[in-house]
């Protein structure tokens, strides 16, 4: 007979120490830490933050409102109550990984966009169009050569208005 590889699966469980964020709800944009698990549709979940703004009290929550993030604590027990959910949390460092999760990368991304103004926009349009006309010149068709002057400088402009829309 053949051999049969089993792996496991990469799925993200519901489990007490996971991370999570709200995707809706009063909450929304906010992490969050699984503490006990209510039932197959609701958990309780404690979120301590270093900023006063995202902290999230601890209530219990329909999952239907969080998403699950590949962030665990592992460390944590069940029915872990605030100030050793606090202390856990800081321990393994859940906002620094947030933060170099590609998600909240995005969502910064996303974020800073919408406050862009109309004028700031235009400027990011332009020199979009500006980088594709000057970095890619077509060469007998459908074959791009890139030219990196012109692309680092468009770049760095790039990067100028990032900055200014900080």
């Amino acid at each position: 007979m053949g051999d049969a590889d089993i792996k496991a699966s990469q799925w993200k469980m519901v489990e007490v120490g996971r991370v999570v964020l709200f995707n809706n709800g009063p909450f929304t944009g906010r992490l969050a830490a699984i503490v006990e698990i209510i039932d197959h549709k609701r958990v309780l979940l404690d979120g301590p933050s270093s900023n006063e703004k995202l902290i999230v009290p601890r209530h219990a929550s329909p999952l239907s409102q969080v998403v699950l993030t590949p962030i665990i604590i592992s460390t944590l027990p069940r029915k872990a109550r605030t100030g050793a959910v606090k202390k856990e949390w800081k321990k393994a460092e859940v906002e620094k990984k947030w933060e170099q999760n590609s998600w909240a990368k995005k969502a910064d991304k996303n974020q800073r966009r919408r406050n862009l103004s109309d004028f700031e926009r235009f400027k990011a349009m332009k020199l979009r169009k500006q980088f594709a006309k000057e970095s890619v010149t077509a060469v007998g068709g459908d074959v791009a050569v890139f030219q990196t002057p012109a692309r680092f400088e468009v770049r760095k402009s790039f990067a100028k208005v990032r900055a200014a829309a900080k």
